[in-house]
């Protein structure tokens, strides 16, 4: 594949999020091949000012309106500033901009991430969420306008990088959970899945892999927020904790990659080394290793076709004492199955599952609930919910709302 070697202007939306700081580090590592020209926050208007004076782009975007004369205060220079939700969309699609990462937590960076494909942006996606919400419109928008769909989160872009040699671009493609798939159009190029027999997604187990399930009841937040091998925001440690997590992100790898539900797996890994593999039909596995630091997939989506030198420890072989592998315990962390059943049945499905955990961990975290009830909750919205076929986005964001009231009805219910 041809080299660019260029400099990539990138709008990091979440800039003020774990994903946006280790974001922020990329571009003074490799000042040469990464330029600022946006950032976005939801509400934390000193950290986004701190970095908006460090990097000085020309536009910042700050959600929380009733905060933008303390951002434009603590500005040291006079940027474009953006707000609110529209906002948001606006400095997506910045004319001089090449790429948009979408970093926000939960659902609120799929309308921008809609708005940056439509305005013909790459997009490198640490938001899970868009995926598992509108996996089908972002993939077709994307292919449509000809635009790249990157992956961040650290096991997808270990499978982008295992399938290289698959020519893919990670372009748009709509798969279906029931037929399989051989060569794919995803836009630019073919990337063909027809020799691949499996995506297997790595987890660490989070802190209670080894936890008994008659312990569960008795778990904290506190806890939970102890995640054994990444520093991450608490939304995505209570994921890991519960493995909802590795849930979406199977779903994720579904539309990434245009391969069908029941060719991903995941294994746990307490090491979080081999971030992911791809076994092919003969059976040879490709994995792709690295330490755990969100520096590496950053800056790979961000280089993308190109590999750059940096500051990051490599990885020392005469270091690592061993590499484990273990079966996930599906009856004591129910979110896998959930999560399969949600990805093979699509539609609307996906968001409901999406919508009622967030509410659930939001609830966990502000000890409204135990943390059985999180997956319990959300089986029990699942339940209730009648999937829509091929909805558009209207018919998806009503899903979730209506998902979220119906979860804190359960809440309620729990606590009455």
């Amino acid at each position: 594949m041809q080299k660019s070697g260029r400099r990539k202007r990138i709008v990091i939306l979440g800039a003020t999020g774990s994903i946006g700081e280790s974001a922020l580090k990329v571009a003074h590592d490799i000042p040469e091949r990464m330029e600022i020209a946006g950032l976005a926050a939801n509400s934390n208007a000193e950290k986004l000012a701190a970095a908006a004076n460090e990097t000085r782009p020309e536009s910042v975007c700050l959600v929380d309106e009733t905060k933008i004369d303390i951002l434009r205060n603590a500005l040291d220079y006079k940027p474009r500033i953006f707000s609110g939700e529209v906002g948001l969309s606006e400095i997506a699609c910045l004319t001089d901009a090449d790429m948009v990462l979408v970093a926000i937590v939960g659902t609120g960076g799929l309308r921008p991430a809609l708005a940056a494909i439509e305005a013909g942006k790459d997009l490198a996606v640490a938001s899970k969420e868009i995926l598992v919400m509108a996996g089908e419109i972002v993939m077709r928008e994307a292919r449509d306008n000809g635009v790249h769909v990157l992956p961040v989160d650290s096991e997808h872009n270990a499978i982008f990088q295992c399938l290289e040699g698959k020519r893919s671009t990670l372009n748009a493609q709509r798969p279906t959970s029931n037929a399989d798939s051989s060569a794919l159009d995803v836009g630019h190029w073919t990337l063909d899945v027809s020799d691949v027999r499996r995506i297997i997604l790595t987890a660490s187990g989070g802190p209670f892999r080894k936890t008994p399930r008659k312990d569960f009841d008795s778990l904290t937040p506190e806890q939970a927020l102890k995640h054994p091998t990444w520093n991450m925001g608490p939304k995505i440690t209570i994921d890991s904790a519960t493995l909802f997590n590795k849930g979406l992100e199977m779903i994720e790898a579904h539309w990434l990659f245009g391969v069908e539900m029941k060719r991903v797996e995941v294994v746990i890994h307490p090491q979080s080394i081999v971030h992911s593999m791809v076994e092919f039909a003969d059976g040879s596995m490709l994995a792709q290793l690295s330490y755990s630091n969100m520096r590496f997939p950053i800056q790979y989506a961000v280089t993308w076709p190109d590999r750059v030198p940096n500051t990051l420890p490599p990885l020392d072989f005469s270091k690592l004492s061993k590499l484990e592998f273990f079966t996930p315990r599906y009856d004591d962390f129910p979110a896998l199955n959930l999560a399969r059943r949600a990805g093979e049945t699509g539609g609307t499905l996906p968001a409901v599952m999406n919508a009622a955990n967030e509410v659930a961990v939001a609830a966990f975290l502000d000890r409204q609930v135990r943390f059985p009830n999180i997956s319990q909750i959300v089986e029990e919205v699942m339940n209730r919910h009648k999937p829509v076929a091929h909805a558009d986005l209207d018919a998806i964001l009503e899903a979730d709302q209506r998902a979220r009231a119906q979860a804190r009805k359960c809440i309620e219910a729990l606590n009455g």
